[in-house]
């Protein structure tokens, strides 16, 4: 027999994810999300939403590195194989790339992993949802 307070109101994934890749709050839409680059706020200023407890630790960056690869390695060799660049600025321009490249995605997923795990109601720290 479930009681009131056992019944949890569901949170819409998609509509959160995309929240979150535009490193807004996940709850609102409208509230910044991140203070400076990668630091998650305590809480919305907008609707007073808690984050504070959802931690995406080494979600982003492996999910960029990832990315990255799987874009730039076949483009690196597609470039090379065709137009046969001197190395050095094959070098020099795919090192931009791919520094930008990860640059960008870096904060958009790691608001994409937080959103994800506030609609899913996972707390850091082991808490309870």
């Amino acid at each position: 027999m479930k009681h009131d307070a056992d019944i949890v109101e569901t949170r819409e994934l998609r509509p959160a994810m995309v929240r979150g890749w535009k490193r807004r709050c996940p709850n609102c839409g409208t509230g910044p999300m991140l203070k400076g680059y990668l630091t998650v706020r305590d809480e919305c200023p907008v609707c007073q939403e808690d984050l504070h407890h959802h931690r995406a630790d080494d979600g982003p960056a492996y999910l960029s590195i990832l990315i990255v690869g799987h874009v730039m390695a076949p483009l690196i060799l597609f470039v090379f194989t065709r137009f046969r660049p001197d190395p050095m600025i094959l070098a020099t321009i795919f090192s931009i790339g791919c520094v930008t490249l990860a640059l960008f995605l870096l904060p958009r997923l790691k608001g994409l992993i937080v959103a994800i795990q506030w609609a899913k109601r996972m707390h850091g720290f082991g808490g309870t949802p």
